[in-house]
């Protein structure tokens, strides 16, 4: 079947003639075990000696756009590869090319990881003579090779074909480099591409910024920032837009910056009205630098914390109350969440019993925080919390279990078994965290139950608890118990059978015989 091969990066490849199921398996090599690595390994011989240089470019562009996946395809090759029986007929055939014409950018990759370092080293210097800028991840990870002929020469290479052809070399050469930076001569790669990146006409500077990959709109905003690229409008445009926090962060930092320095109100004040806190923070601090305390006043009651800390200095330096402008706004029918969570900041126990009203409020939201701001204030009305936890709304009842296992609530045994056997899946979750904290019989009990409800995700997350719990009552009878262990009686294990029983199929034939054969052993 023919299609268009997008890239993780935007990049859209020749026509591809691939193997179907090609993008699953590269997405299997990134993210499971050896066997998809070396399953990718045997496509892509399988691509090669198709001899269909469109196919290979295609597979190559998927490739790029998943760094990750290459270097576990460089590791594997050498741990288990270049050895396996499975893996070695197909690899062979491929590399019997190797100094002949007919090798195509599949074969000089998979040599480029092979075993033997001059035959890596061959490749490097093939790939360095007829530069494809697909193949620029594996050149990358020569460049951290462990042989210095081979080093010497991928860096070299590198260094010619970034020089040579920026515009092409360096988008594909950004992913994989800023994934080794880490390793053992790692950090030259992207000394290498951060100097070259500072050369880069700006067309391609507005492309890489744009990429959907965060590190790498990291990388070139910050040596951005450092290079004095970024205008006004282009700060403006990564502070209102990028979807990266940090980016967001910095950006409206040095766009305020530059406008408190150039008394550029305007922009302050359309940053301040940014729907990310972390931008209004800034425009307001710049406000304030700049004499307009009385723009920034308004924002006491904004949900964000640092942004309510930043107008009550304001109103400080004004002369005005903060803590009484939030008792006037928590007293309305329908206060604000900030006035709510700024009354918690400012006020006193005393304050308490004006926020603990909004426990029956009926705006969900209002409920939530007016729980969090009771926590705040050490004000916490146990009966009333308790109540919460069947709540009609999911987030009240999640906040509230939350806050009462922070506070150590003693909540009744027999109402958090309800919980766990209510229709509402939040409520049986709700009960579920009460429970896994009690004794081993009633983790191993509680787990069993989630087990088998009918709900996947607590399903798999009752599963995983019981079959760690029965390891470890199995391990505690073998060895030496560890202060952890958990201590479950014959007794109880025999009261669980039942539960046992409709829990058997959701845990597997092994966790169940490992229970059952316990009953008799303690």
């Amino acid at each position: 079947m023919s299609r268009t091969a997008p890239s993780r990066h935007g990049a859209t490849g020749p026509p591809e003639r691939l193997p179907s199921g090609f993008a699953e398996a590269v997405d299997a090599a990134e993210r499971r075990g050896w066997d998809e690595v070396a399953r990718l390994a045997e496509v892509l011989a399988e691509i090669e000696r198709g001899a269909d240089i469109d196919a290979a470019r295609s597979a190559l562009t998927l490739l790029v756009g998943t760094p990750k996946a290459v270097a576990r395809l460089d590791e594997n090759a050498r741990r288990r590869l270049w050895w396996s029986p499975r893996s070695r007929p197909a690899i062979d055939a491929v590399m019997s090319h190797l100094n002949s014409s007919a090798i195509g950018p599949i074969g000089l990759a998979l040599a480029s990881t092979h075993a033997d370092g001059r035959v890596r080293e061959t490749a490097v210097a093939r790939i360095v003579a007829a530069p494809v800028a697909e193949l620029m991840p594996f050149l990358l990870l020569r460049t951290t090779d462990w042989v210095q002929q081979v080093r010497d020469r991928a860096r070299a290479g590198l260094a010619l074909l970034l020089a040579d052809d920026l515009a092409a070399m360096l988008p594909a050469a950004l992913g994989m480099a800023l994934l080794i930076d880490g390793r053992l001569r790692g950090g030259f790669a992207r000394t290498q591409l951060t100097a070259a990146l500072t050369t880069a006409p700006v067309a391609l500077r507005q492309r890489l910024a744009a990429s959907p990959d965060r590190e790498q709109r990291r990388l070139v905003f910050d040596t951005g920032l450092a290079q004095r690229w970024w205008r006004i409008e282009q700060l403006l445009a990564f502070a209102e837009s990028d979807a990266d926090i940090r980016i967001r962060s910095r950006a409206a930092e040095a766009a305020c910056r530059e406008a408190v320095w150039t008394r550029r109100t305007a922009t302050l004040q359309r940053l301040a009205r940014s729907a990310h806190s972390e931008v209004r923070v800034q425009a307001l601090t710049g406000l304030s630098r700049a004499g307009y305390d009385d723009q920034v006043s308004p924002y006491l009651d904004d949900e964000s914390a640092l942004v309510r800390a930043v107008a009550r200095d304001a109103v400080r330096r004004a002369g005005g109350d903060a803590l009484a402008h939030y008792r006037r706004a928590v007293a309305q029918e329908v206060p604000a969440l900030g006035a709510v969570a700024g009354l918690a900041e400012t006020g006193s126990s005393g304050d308490a019993a004006s926020i603990e009203l909004l426990l029956a409020h009926p705006d969900a939201e209002l409920r939530a925080q007016a729980v969090l701001g009771l926590l705040q204030l050490d004000a916490v009305p146990a009966g009333k919390v308790i109540a919460l936890l069947r709540d009609p709304s999911a987030d009240v009842v999640r906040v509230a279990g939350a806050v009462l296992r922070r506070r150590n609530v003693a909540v009744p045994a027999a109402l958090l078994w309800e919980l766990l056997g209510d229709g509402r899946a939040e409520l049986r979750l709700a009960g579920y965290r009460f429970l896994r904290a009690g004794t081993g019989a009633t983790q191993l009990r509680a787990a069993l139950i989630l087990a088998a409800d009918a709900d996947p995700r607590l399903a798999g997350r009752g599963r995983a608890d019981a079959t760690r719990l029965a390891r470890d009552v199995a391990v505690r009878d073998q060895r030496r118990p560890s202060p952890r262990a958990l201590t479950v009686t014959a007794g109880e294990l025999a009261d669980l059978e039942e539960v046992i029983a409709r829990a058997a199929e959701s845990l597997g034939a092994e966790t169940t015989a490992v229970l059952l054969s316990l009953r008799g052993t303690r």
